[in-house]
């Protein structure tokens, strides 16, 4: 099926005005800022939503339905690029990316929503008529009338490999996921068949909006009182959005007594902040300080407790962010834009280390859907040399009994393990914690000593977290 060319109205036959519809334009041009920009769509969605509902555009249901079409689609591509493309007579690479962002939505709204075939149809030829003219939306009427003729199983059924023949390209294609993405998850979890497709099912699930009560600003007790809100599950300070909500609409979030930061975020901090010290506990460093929710959540229990946070940001626009969520902590702290690998501070300065480090991101593709289909496997080659660079930086920053905190938010194993064994025999004075006795009523954490949450098990990002006392 070929992508048509605009053609001349035949004499005598009444132009139609096309109808522009608000809700799949704003989700038209989100995706298009995440293609073009390589914009994420968490950060682009949001201004896009506010100026829709300034000009009247929008209601609560119109947001939850542009929100709905440009997530569902992002989560979905590879699934609904392998459908259209047994429907299109050339390779996708050869469609336009504004053409193929128009069929994408169109395609999820007739095979992951509940919204009527014709109604998908016509919106999406309707939506093509005003961004790519009458040409191409006939082009997209005819791919579209192809993909409604069969239901989102059969479709999958019939563009997969069969699951004996090969199960990554068969997961890759049925749950959304590029296959080394497949693969790598595979090797961290481990196991059979079926834990490993919950882990890609709950990838491409709508995660909930989960705050922070800051300690000494603000008490989940305050937080519960919003709608529909509901206690955190692991976390002594979170609070669940059970509807999703708006929390920039929540008085304590705007004004920096609490924040918005998953559960996973908040346990590796607390669990470092928890971990057993030799010696005076004063002085606390977060080294990978940027945006600012585990640093405001430690400056806040630091507080508590008559200790010092010195948060560190390489980037001097996030550093700025940092200083923003620490802004009106109770007790002392300090930020500042430094390089983590070449540190302005005295080596064993401090008794506890955060160093949440720059990864590829893979624990956290519920909220950056598009994140899956940019990384590629020689991303960790990147990686590599700063993540141990920077694990270096705090055991050499930590004092002799005090602990570092190593996170990713990535459970590739290139990224968690690799990093802390090759570290530890560069440091033989060094020892690792159990972490899993820090993370009370938590399940599900495996042999120890770090500790690898999952979205399947726990409702949390993918983080990882390995503890380590320096002794000598």
């Amino acid at each position: 099926m070929s992508e048509q060319s605009p053609r001349p109205r035949k004499p005598g036959k009444p132009y139609r005005r096309p109808q522009k519809d608000p809700v799949r334009i704003l989700a038209f041009e989100a995706l298009r800022a995440v293609d073009e920009r390589d914009a994420y769509a968490n950060l682009v969605l949001p201004p896009l939503l506010r100026k829709a509902r300034d000009k009247g555009d929008f209601d609560a249901r119109d947001a939850a339905l542009a929100t709905e079409l440009v997530y569902g689609t992002l989560r979905r591509q590879g699934t609904y690029d392998a459908i259209i493309a047994s429907c299109v007579d050339r390779p996708l690479r050869e469609v336009d990316p504004p053409v193929l962002d128009v069929l994408s939505l169109g395609v999820h709204q007739l095979l992951g929503t509940r919204i009527p075939t014709h109604a998908a149809v016509s919106a999406s030829v309707e939506l093509a008529r005003v961004v790519l003219g009458d040409g191409r939306a006939k082009f997209v009427n005819a791919v579209l009338r192809k993909v409604a003729h069969d239901d989102f199983d059969t479709w999958v059924e019939r563009v997969a490999p069969p699951y004996e023949d090969d199960p990554e390209d068969n997961l890759a294609i049925v749950h959304s996921h590029p296959r080394w993405v497949v693969s790598a998850l595979w090797d961290s979890l481990g196991g059979p068949r079926a834990g490993i497709e919950d882990l890609l099912e709950a990838d491409n699930e709508r995660p909930e909006v989960t705050l922070v009560a800051r300690p000494g600003r603000s008490t989940t007790d305050e937080l519960l009182r919003e709608e529909a809100a509901l206690p955190g599950r692991w976390s002594p300070y979170a609070v669940r959005l059970s509807e999703g909500g708006e929390p920039g609409a929540v008085a304590a979030v705007k004004e920096g007594r609490a924040g918005v930061q998953d559960e996973g975020s908040q346990l590796v901090a607390l669990a470092l902040a928890d971990a057993p010290l030799d010696g005076p506990d004063e002085k606390w460093l977060d080294g990978c300080a940027g945006p600012g929710g585990k640093a405001a959540l430690l400056a806040a229990v630091a507080a508590e407790r008559g200790a010092m946070l010195l948060a560190s940001e390489k980037q001097p626009h996030r550093a700025g962010l940092v200083a923003k969520a620490l802004a009106g902590n109770p007790g002392p702290y300090q930020v500042i834009a430094a390089d983590g690998t070449r540190p302005p501070w005295r080596p064993g300065s401090f008794d506890r280390v955060l160093m949440d480090v720059p990864c590829t991101g893979l624990g956290a593709l519920r909220r950056r859907p598009e994140a899956r289909w940019r990384r590629r496997p020689e991303d960790l080659d990147g990686f590599a040399p700063l993540q141990r660079g920077l694990l270096r930086t705090a055991l050499e920053s930590v004092r002799v009994g005090g602990v570092v905190g190593y996170a990713t938010c990535s459970p590739h194993l290139a990224e968690t393990r690799a990093v802390v064994d090759d570290l530890l025999k560069q440091y033989p004075h060094t020892e690792l914690i159990d972490a899993r006795p820090l993370l009370p009523g938590v399940p599900a954490l495996g042999d120890g000593p770090d500790v690898q949450l999952w979205p399947h098990l726990h409702g949390t990002d993918a983080m990882y977290l390995a503890l380590i006392r320096r002794t000598g």
